[in-house]
């Protein structure tokens, strides 16, 4: 079977539901012996279930030359997205460095050209807003871009409402990426109202509650040592005990659809709007085939509303300023 499609921003159609790559960067403690599923069959299992969006970014490791190498001989057959801006993410208490800058803008995409092994990404997006920068400069240098033909389309990650509207004044944005499931709903306040006045896109990373939502994890104690979660807010003693009750009535819908927790989680985005295309992130085939088949699961009005009422405990991120989330950009000058 091949699931359905949607259209990306009015623009390019994809499989309903996306490949995050991130996956290969293994931030939550993985191994690389965790899975003997190679990249390139992960592809090619993608393409035979009609997944066709492939999103990483600069910053996840050697994701983007692992994808590269992966995709090889079907670039044609695949929507590329990839995303620039962060030079290092917040840690120990200091706020991440971000760049928006037409030059480094214009620098990241060559060497994300050479890794992907392709002449044009389809979609690029800018990963975190740089606070120093307005973003008519970091988009206009995208725009650019776009005319020479090494982007075909462009998005942006984890930007404020104005940002969002500035940015699209520029150039149309395709597609926003934000993190958004049931244990994360922030966007539905504003930037989710927004996107669908000015016909923009939501592509949710973390779809899947990095990963809680899929039943898979009882306790912190399932976490390896090393795992990025283990320091964030709703993965904290207490917090991810009273999270993972929300689980309950996941467990209870999906039983009555013959899903799992993880699939359940996902047709929730997917009722949002017919424009929304979450890509979660796994190395593994299986998984990657039930993430799939989520696009199968139709809810009902009543699973949807008991889904809307899931609550959790905690902030989604550790750190919330400094443009990590809904970034926003000074005025232009001039």
């Amino acid at each position: 079977m091949t699931i359905p499609t949607r259209t990306l921003g009015g623009h390019v159609d994809v499989g309903a539901v996306g490949f995050g790559a991130m996956s290969y960067a293994m931030p939550y403690g993985q191994k690389p012996s965790d899975t003997k599923d190679t990249p390139e069959g992960l592809i090619d299992r993608a393409l035979e279930l009609g997944v066709t969006l492939v999103d990483t970014a600069d910053r996840y490791g050697d994701s983007e030359s692992i994808v590269g190498r992966a995709i090889g001989g079907r670039r044609e057959r695949i929507v590329l997205a990839t995303k620039f801006g962060i030079v290092a993410g917040p840690t120990e208490g200091r706020p991440a460095v971000l760049n928006g800058t037409p030059a480094y803008a214009r620098e990241r995409i060559e060497r994300s050209l050479s890794l992907l092994g392709t002449d044009h990404v389809d979609l690029y997006y800018l990963h975190r807003v740089d606070p120093a920068v307005p973003i008519e400069e970091t988009v206009g240098a995208m725009a650019e871009l776009v005319k020479e033909g090494k982007v075909r389309f462009l998005g942006l990650s984890e930007a404020a409402p104005d940002t969002i509207r500035r940015a699209h004044a520029v150039h149309p944005i395709t597609a926003l990426q934000t993190e958004w499931s049931l244990w994360s709903r922030e966007i539905e306040a504003e930037i989710f109202p927004l996107c669908r006045e000015l016909g923009i896109s939501v592509v949710p990373f973390s779809p899947l509650g990095r990963g809680a939502l899929t039943g898979t994890i009882a306790s912190r104690d399932d976490l390896p040592a090393n795992d990025y979660r283990r320091g964030m807010p709703r993965y904290a003693e207490g917090a991810l005990d009273a999270n993972l009750a929300t689980l309950e009535v996941v467990r209870d819908i999906a039983a009555a659809h013959g899903a799992t927790p993880g699939q359940v989680s996902l047709a929730w985005l997917l009722a949002k709007a017919p424009d929304v295309v979450p890509i979660p992130g796994t190395r593994r085939a299986a998984y990657l085939e039930q993430n799939a088949l989520a696009a199968e699961v139709t809810l009902t009005g009543a699973d949807v509303e008991r889904l809307d009422a899931v609550t959790v405990v905690g902030e989604r991120e550790t750190v919330l300023e400094g443009n990590w989330t809904d970034g926003v950009t000074p005025a232009q000058v001039g």
